[in-house]
């Protein structure tokens, strides 16, 4: 039962990508570019998705299992420290560059797109480069 709510949350999360146009590149380039025409529309998809996570976290903290009955474990770690402040430039930068963040790059793959495979690819190298750099300082 699990897979399958899984299997459900990821086609409406892929879904919601396409319809909203974060798997399309130069919509994001768009929206990030502000000194050129800039395209304020997915202001509006991020501004849903907080409205929609927000109240889900609330109620979330207040359970200790998934609706789906396996436990529920929430982040707790709240200190802004410089890998987190580094890691998050780093996928700004990415994101600016490339025009995919992780998501809308596996959709995107998913389609075929040979530049959304590259980057799933540079993705992937760039997490095992991360996996090796923290267990060697273990």
């Amino acid at each position: 039962m699990q897979a399958l709510i899984a299997l459900v949350a990821g086609l409406v999360f892929g879904v919601g990508l396409l319809l909203s146009g974060m798997a399309n590149p130069a919509k994001v380039a768009g929206f990030l570019d502000l000194a050129g025409p800039w395209d304020p529309s997915l202001a509006l998809v991020m501004g849903g998705a907080i409205a929609v996570a927000l109240p889900a976290f609330t109620l979330a903290k207040k359970r200790s299992r998934a609706w789906a009955g396996c436990a529920l474990t929430l982040p707790t770690a709240n200190r802004i420290d410089a890998p987190l402040v580094l890691g998050s430039l780093a996928f700004g930068a990415g994101w600016g560059l490339a025009g995919y963040c992780p998501g809308p790059a596996l959709v995107s793959l998913g389609m075929g797109s040979a530049p959304a495979g590259i980057f799933v690819l540079a993705m992937l190298a760039g997490m095992a480069v991360h996996a090796w750099l923290t267990r060697s300082r273990a």
